[in-house]
């Protein structure tokens, strides 16, 4: 799923970082936080630090990096009461190209961004040779 996600992304032009687990996702976001404007996580991450939890640490640091929740099935931690949280992004598995494309830029509004998706952080900007 991870490396399906990155790919749509990169072929949207898009820079993208990615890490195996949510501490990876951390140290990633640590090294390029500067750079990074959307984080693109699993509700369920690999690792010891859940989705929710690594995207508060992420906004604590940058509050203004967008984040896009992905899941396979509704969680209370991002869904309440059949309702996202305010503020909240969710794009539900299995995700499809376009589905994947509209929300990253619906987030975005056309900016640069940074995903980390299916357990991955991914950070994503436009290519500068594109």
């Amino acid at each position: 799923m991870r490396e399906i996600t990155c790919a749509i992304l990169a072929d949207r032009g898009y820079r993208v970082l990615e890490a195996a687990d949510s501490e990876e996702a951390l140290r990633v976001f640590g090294t390029n936080a500067a750079s990074v404007d959307l984080l693109l996580t699993d509700v369920v991450m690999p690792g010891k630090v859940p989705g929710r939890e690594m995207a508060e640490s992420v906004q604590s640091l940058r509050p203004d990096v967008r984040v896009v929740f992905m899941s396979g099935y509704t969680d209370n931690s991002i869904v309440h009461h059949g309702r996202l949280a305010d503020g909240v992004h969710l794009i539900g598995k299995p995700i499809k190209r376009e589905q994947l494309a509209r929300k990253v830029a619906e987030v975005l509004g056309t900016a640069a961004v940074l995903v980390a998706g299916a357990g991955k952080i991914v950070p994503l900007r436009p290519r500068r040779d594109a």
